[in-house]
């Protein structure tokens, strides 16, 4: 089982980070990707106790829509960041996350909008994958893909909570969608309605921790151990038997991230 979106370089689990690791494996995990942010220092050393504790995980590095204003007066400068941190940091595979978020006011969405389209240029460049953080700003999102040639490419949807038919404008990038811990929610049906739709060949599982604990967690803190509850939650969705849906989302990272 991957988790294929976690924090885990997050001071959230500073203390207490060789438990969670040996958690995540008692409960079957063979890797994880974790996200990384550009700008900070302090999780950067912490991603290489990680790895030292758990050398299968593999991660993302960029700049979050919220902190896109700390490159307003040159987006460029958040690219520029984004290729050191590629060059010195072991075992990136991927962009991210990286994207638009309307619901915070962190930073004008003319400079979300430029250092999205930043990053992409660099995503190009080397030809990774990127991590999309979409919220709120589903048309520009998609409108941004879409000018800075989807083609050109690829990634994936993190955190999609989405209806079938956002799900369905979604996929038409040609990305995959990663389902978090929402999809166990007793509300969320229109998610698991979106679920049933997603292709096989498109569709990962995720934590997104320590954020969004899945149903028994909920309210707690999030930990990559708990993807296995997502991922009985997607194949109960889809009518599939709990090993196929592990072989099929782990197939699914390979192909995506090349770990």
């Amino acid at each position: 089982m991957i988790d294929s979106h976690c924090h885990l370089a997050g001071d959230e689990f500073e203390a207490d980070l060789p438990a969670v690791v040996e958690r995540a494996r008692r409960a079957g995990l063979t890797g994880a990707l974790v996200i990384l942010a550009a700008q900070d220092d302090a999780e950067l050393a912490r991603w290489q106790r990680v790895r030292a504790l758990w050398p299968e995980t593999r991660a993302a590095v960029g700049v979050h829509p919220h902190q896109a204003g700390l490159f307003a007066a040159d987006p460029l400068d958040a690219a520029r960041l984004v290729e050191r941190r590629l060059d010195e940091l072991a075992a990136v595979r991927a962009i991210g996350e990286i994207g638009l978020d309307y619901h915070y006011d962190f930073a004008p969405p003319d400079v979300q909008q430029a250092v999205f389209r930043a990053q992409l240029g660099v995503a190009r460049a080397r030809g990774l994958p990127v991590v999309i953080h979409t919220r709120e700003a589903e048309a520009d999102t998609l409108r941004i893909l879409a000018e800075n040639g989807s083609v050109d490419t690829t990634g994936v949807i993190h955190c999609f909570t989405g209806d079938a038919a956002a799900a369905g404008r979604m996929l038409a990038t040609g990305y995959f969608v990663s389902i978090p811990g929402i999809v166990s929610f007793p509300k969320s049906e229109s998610l698991r309605d979106a679920v049933r739709q997603v292709p096989a060949d498109r569709l990962l599982v995720e934590t997104d921790s320590p954020y969004l604990a899945p149903v028994p967690f909920r309210g707690r803190r999030n930990e990559p151990a708990h993807v296995v509850r997502v991922a009985e939650a997607v194949a109960g969705v889809r009518s599939m038997e709990m090993a196929a849906l592990e072989a099929l989302v782990g197939a699914n990272f390979s192909r995506l991230f090349r770990p």
